[in-house]
């Protein structure tokens, strides 16, 4: 059963459950999906990566927005962003603990043979690909900074 598949089947049930945020966020979930999908010049199947790298995209939209949205006191506006945010982490594959995040980074800057700041570049290209949808870029960054330094 495909992503799509398996999205339209939840939109089912949160109809029927009569659950509005999480209906909301695989409604977006979806039409991003089939966007992507039709895209000029994409394929007829989105590979895993794509699907990663869209659903973490969308992911980050509502993180910021519920940040600008809490900033501004408007915990009304927030509170929905933050529900999505959430539906949408349950399609994402299970992410890295801090723990975890650390011994990968760890293990990348050994192979790469980095000691200082100024070898970042070589270490985050790396880390990025190889911990694409397990972490966010901002906590593979952050990670690499501190062991570099």
């Amino acid at each position: 059963m495909s992503l799509i598949d398996t999205i339209t089947d939840e939109i089912k049930k949160a109809m029927l459950a009569k659950d509005k945020v999480r209906l909301e966020a695989l409604r977006a979930i979806k039409k991003e999906l089939l966007e992507a999908k039709t895209a000029k010049g994409a394929g007829d199947e989105l590979t895993e990566g794509a699907t990663t790298a869209l659903l973490q995209k969308m992911v980050k939209q509502r993180r910021d927005s519920a940040e600008i949205y809490t900033a501004q006191k408007r915990d009304d506006l927030a509170e929905p962003e933050i529900a999505q945010m959430e539906v949408i982490r349950e399609f994402l594959p299970a992410q890295l603990s801090p723990i975890e995040l650390e011994a990968a980074v760890k293990r990348i800057i050994e192979e790469v043979g980095a000691s200082s700041l100024k070898e970042m570049g070589k270490v985050m290209g790396i880390a990025s690909k190889q911990l694409a949808g397990k972490a966010e870029g901002k906590d593979i960054s952050e990670t690499v900074k501190r062991l570099l330094a």
